[in-house]
């Protein structure tokens, strides 16, 4: 790698503006882009040389005064080109939260003795987090309130909570800067005291050893922000002595812990994107050494659930959707004794089991939908949970308890707001324990979602999720059409509520999520099919949709929306490259862009975890097949859409800098005068702002981005 010699310029040329072809000329102010400076770099691999004009833009400290300076010259830039739609965010703004209960709260969950849950109020931004003796509320206790912590800071998160075996002590991670690195502090219960114990550098996930004396946690690498070791923490000791129980050397794998429902181990969890294993540590001994609950193996992905003296393993054992298996604690090690509890089946995806005393609770999806299904375990006798929808989005949480009676699911689709409902587990006797109130004239009825399937370029079904309001509706290719993707890490995307989305849907938008291949709407090999050297089927389903939804009517051909964030916003980035014209606006948030440089440089945080899911560029096929989409390196000279690109300078996952580069890049490249704005929130990171209402001003500005093209 050679960088050519930079070309000193001061910050004040930095921000020097151009009137050419950069001027946008179809809104309301006439003012020219600020046009970054160029510094040549070279980049050599594979016999291949990249030329970087704006590399220069990484600043690791987030310091640099010119870079700093050109970010802010971007927000005001665009600022000043939606100044006239400053009306229309504000109306949504008061849309959006108009629709949202003030003074709300959680279904409590019980966790030993106690209920806990949270609730928010009047114009807070933040909870107050509660337990009580049961679900009623009785003799509620305040545990934390974090609007009075987060009054000292622009930003302000907390990690879970977790409360010591006996009750009494609160242990929490705290993020004041959006890295997702948190300061763990602990607070006595009995006496609304914290303890002098402060632990820096951790990931915010805690575990208590089951005499209330000691707690694990996993240090950060401050530079990759990888969790890798898990440590050991005395109460009322220095961090500096605390005792290192495990450290990860596999720069692939992440690190996570959590306890068994039974309290009686400790699970060292150790994920990568194509395998995962376990180590357990009794929790009740101080000085306990972790131990492989198998040895690793490449390409094994399994995750395990203890009932008694049995482990329960889901695994992918010689099934590529999962199966579950059950063994003796005493022959865990030898797969011979390994007992199937639920067969592998080719087109239906083993996703979640929870175990009760009596029972298994397990969750399947099944050509992209959701099936529960509860087992007693001495008869071996099903039934299968009801649920009203074609499509949903469904799952288990809460269910703390062995003794539970029932199962808690959350329940939600696109035209019913999300309930919380408990079955029980011998009858499946449904209770709603709440349903979400939106405010003002919401009718559900008022609504139609579909579920259809889209023939992509090679053949591929590929499903999508459609929603719109049924009077103002037309298939006639004449409404807006609003469409997300993601399709990467096997992430799926349910089609679930959301109250925001309304206010698209009343102004007569067609709202739709494409299931493109890379997550696993249609199980594992829907995402194998949709990475790594396959990784080009999720841009060319996401196109392929958004012409099918044209050609059937639900979109009108010049109004077509598209949004994506993070690998989304990659999404976003090869989709404009490669079909620019079939879009008049995209929104890219946090987008992970610059592909190549990123995967090459070890140091970026999360990057050698990534090498499962695009490849490892230092092998050449991976090199050369990553180049021919990554959108930085593939911007060219042609027309782009009118595009909105966010980002946080804090963001650990996709840093600032790359859509920074992409933005400047565009701008020299693109042909056309459609707008290009670029907003960096100086405050926030991957997940942008913190608050409830405050993250509503991210959508409402996009949602006016749209609405604005619509009228011009």
């Amino acid at each position: 790698m050679k960088a050519l010699k930079p070309i000193a310029l001061s910050a004040l040329s930095l921000l020097v503006l151009s009137a050419c072809n950069n001027t946008q000329n179809n809104n309301k102010t006439d003012i020219a882009a600020p046009i970054a400076k160029k510094v040549p770099f070279e980049m050599t691999h594979h016999g291949n040389t990249r030329v970087d004009n704006y590399y220069w833009m990484r600043d690791d400290e987030r310091k640099d005064p010119e870079i700093l300076a050109h970010l802010e010259a971007e927000n005001s830039y665009t600022e000043q080109k939606l100044k006239h739609t400053e009306a229309l965010q504000a109306q949504l703004f008061d849309e959006i939260k108009g629709r949202i209960v003030k003074d709300d709260q959680s279904v409590p969950v019980k966790q030993g003795d106690y209920f806990y849950g949270s609730e928010v109020s009047g114009d807070n931004e933040y909870s107050v987090y509660t337990r009580a003796k049961d679900l009623a509320g009785t003799d509620k206790q305040v545990l934390l309130d974090v609007n009075e912590l987060a009054k000292a800071h622009d930003y302000f998160s907390v990690s879970t909570l977790t409360v010591s075996e006996n009750d009494n002590l609160l242990a929490y991670g705290e993020d004041t800067l959006s890295r997702r690195i948190y300061t763990i502090r602990i607070k006595d219960l009995t006496t609304g005291e914290y303890l002098k114990d402060k632990i820096e550098g951790t990931s915010g996930n805690i575990v208590w050893g089951n005499d209330n004396t000691f707690l694990y946690y996993i240090k950060k690498d401050p530079q990759t922000l990888l969790g890798y070791q898990v440590y050991r923490h005395v109460l009322g000791t220095d961090q500096s002595s605390d005792e290192l129980v495990y450290e990860e050397k596999n720069k692939a794998y992440y690190t996570y812990i959590s306890k068994s429902k039974d309290s009686s181990l400790v699970y060292i969890h150790h994920s990568s994107t194509e395998a995962r294993g376990v180590s357990i540590i009794d929790a009740n001994d101080a000085k306990a050494k972790p131990t492989r609950f198998i040895p690793r193996e490449d390409k094994h992905e399994y995750s395990i659930a203890k009932l008694n003296n049995d482990f329960y393993i889901t695994t992918n054992l010689d099934a590529v959707n999962f199966r579950l298996m059950k063994v003796d604690a005493s022959k865990v090690g030898d797969k011979a004794h390994w007992q199937e509890v639920i067969p592998a089946r080719d087109n239906v995806k083993l996703e979640d089991i929870t175990l009760f005393d009596n029972h298994l609770v397990y969750q399947e999806r099944e050509n992209g939908l959701t099936n529960v299904t509860v087992r007693k375990l001495d008869s071996g006798k099903e039934f299968n949970l009801d649920f009203k929808d074609t499509a949903f989005a469904a799952g288990m949480y809460g269910n703390n308890e062995l003794d539970n009676a029932s199962v808690r699911l959350y329940y939600t689709s696109m035209t019913t707001p999300s309930s919380v409902i408990e079955y029980a587990l011998e009858d499946g006797k449904k209770t709603v324990l709440k349903e979400q109130k939106v405010l003002g004239d919401f009718n559900s009825d008022n609504y139609v979602s579909e579920r259809i399937m889209v023939t992509a370029r090679d053949g591929k079904k590929v499903p999508v999720s459609l929603v719109y309001h049924k009077d103002k509706f037309k298939k006639d290719g004449t409404n807006p059409l609003y469409q997300y993707g993601y399709g990467s890490y096997g992430a799926t995307f349910d089609p679930t509520f959301s109250t925001s989305r309304l206010s698209l849907l009343d102004r007569g938008f067609v709202y739709a999520i494409a299931h493109i291949r890379g997550s696993q709407m249609l199980g594992r090999p829907w995402y194998e099919d949709g990475k790594k050297l396959t990784k080009k089927n999720t841009f060319n389903d996401f196109v392929d949709v958004t012409k099918a939804l044209v050609e059937q009517g639900y979109g009108a051909k010049d109004k077509v929306f598209a949004v994506g964030g993070s690998a989304g916003g990659l999404l976003m980035g090869a989709v404009i490259n490669q079909a620019p014209e079939l879009y008049r606006g995209v929104a890219s948030h946090v987008p992970f862009v610059d592909v190549v440089t990123t995967m090459l440089d070890e140091s970026i945080p999360l990057t050698t975890n990534e090498y499962d899911e695009w490849g490892n560029p230092n092998e050449k096929a991976y090199y050369d097949y990553m180049l021919s989409y990554s959108p930085y390196d593939q911007v060219k000279r042609q027309a782009y859409p009118n595009l909105l690109v966010t980002t946080g300078l804090h963001d650990s996952q996709v840093q600032y800098f790359e859509p920074m580069k992409w933005v400047a890049k565009l701008r020299e490249y693109k042909t056309n005068d459609n707008l290009l704005l670029f907003k960096t929130d100086m405050e926030a990171g991957h997940g942008g702002a913190s608050g409830r209402f405050k993250r509503i001003n991210d959508t409402a500005l996009e949602y006016a981005f749209f609405i604005d093209l619509l009228e011009q």
